[in-house]
C-alpha cells in the first residue's frame, strides 16, 4: 500500500472506533481499540515502537515511543484532548 491508501485505511479505522467510544476515554484505550480494527482490515501495525533520540553522533534511548507504526511508513500518534493546540499540530 501507498502511504496514502495506508492513511485513508487509517482514517476509516479511526472513525470507526470514534463512532464506537465517543469521546472521554484514555489514549490506551483508544490504541488498543484502533488495533483491534486495524487487525480486522488486515493492515500491518507495530504497537509502542521504539525511537531513540540522535545526538551528538550518538544513539540514546530516552524512552520515547511511537503509538503506533502502520505499515512501516505512517506514524500514529494517539491523542485524547477536548481540543486542538499548535502542539499537537507540530
Amino acid at each position: 500500500m501507498t502511504e496514502n491508501e495506508v492513511g485513508q485505511a487509517l482514517i476509516g479505522c479511526a472513525m470507526s472506533v470514534h463512532s464506537g467510544l465517543g469521546p472521554g476515554l484514555l489514549e490506551s484505550a483508544y490504541e488498543g481499540c484502533l488495533c483491534h480494527e486495524l487487525s480486522k482490515n488486515d493492515i500491518a501495525f507495530r504497537r509502542q515502537v521504539p525511537l531513540p533520540v540522535r545526538y551528538g553522533g550518538l544513539k540514546i534511548d530516552s524512552g520515547y515511543r511511537l503509538d503506533i507504526l502502520l505499515d512501516e511508513k505512517v506514524v500514529v500518534e494517539i491523542k485524547a484532548v477536548d481540543k486542538l493546540n499548535d502542539l499537537h499540530r507540530a
